[in-house]
């Protein structure tokens, strides 16, 4: 099974403190991984930018107007502009090859958030031997593509857009759908609009296909356990400690 990959090699279903932990107030920092990882968290969701340097952070948004209040495009300012940017004292802006050598036995889920983002983020996968500890991940299909060419098959990915888009497509008719060779996983919302895409059948479909299925960002007790229940094989959570207590209830938490 293409699933069976180091990345995945972990005892399911999976959870993902997603951003760290965003429900807590903070978002892709130093803090919120620590919260995670203290909380007993072994995946964490996270995205990434790149300055205008080339510097690789982890941060969502193109601008730092919501997290940070003040204007500025990411991809505008240096590494320098942002080292001394705080959050309640604590570094706003975490440099990703930072974030991977504090936690060595944490696996990371990355969203490269823009073409500018891609090189500089395989750049400190490579530099510091993460290959097999991240996913690549992105809304962009044709980013992943790039990413998975770059990266080669050592990298596990998932499905960018379109690729989910065809995947559902094949569902639908009941065509055998073939993945890229690197990608171990879909990642989806359980709706996209008024389209239900979490449903027990899609989900015994992409594992028929050697997938596993991972849905963000399920916050409430009652969806996780729906969700578990149809198998999905891991959640990305903003409120880790609601998703840990459903987990240790059913006897999942590893």
């Amino acid at each position: 099974m293409r699933q069976q990959v180091p990345y995945l090699d972990t005892p399911g279903p999976l959870g993902f403190a997603h951003r760290g932990g965003a429900a807590a107030g903070d978002e892709n920092t130093t803090a919120a991984f620590a919260r995670a990882a203290g909380l007993g968290y072994r995946y964490i969701e996270t995205d990434t930018h790149a300055t205008a340097d080339g510097v690789a952070v982890v941060f969502h948004d193109d601008t730092l107007e919501r997290l940070l209040g003040r204007p500025g495009r990411m991809i505008d300012l240096r590494w320098a502009d942002l080292r001394t940017e705080r959050v309640g004292g604590a570094a706003a802006v975490p440099r990703l090859d930072e974030v991977l050598a504090a936690y060595p036995d944490i696996r990371f889920n990355i969203d490269a958030k823009t073409d500018h983002a891609v090189q500089p983020t395989l750049e400190v996968v490579e530099r510091l031997k993460a290959h097999e500890r991240v996913l690549l991940a992105s809304f962009s299909s044709a980013r992943l593509r790039r990413m998975r060419r770059h990266a080669g098959p050592a990298v596990a990915t998932s499905m960018g857009m379109r690729e989910v888009a065809a995947l559902w497509a094949a569902f639908q008719v009941g065509r055998r759908y073939t993945p890229a060779e690197t990608v171990v996983a879909v990642q989806i919302p359980p709706r996209y609009g008024r389209i239900p895409l979490a449903t027990e059948q899609f989900v015994d479909y992409c594992h028929r296909a050697g997938l596993h299925v991972h849905l963000w960002t399920i916050d409430d007790p009652h969806e996780i356990a729906h969700f578990l229940d149809i198998g999905v094989d891991g959640i990305m959570t903003d409120h880790i400690e609601v998703l840990r207590e459903v987990y240790r209830t059913r006897g999942i938490w590893h």
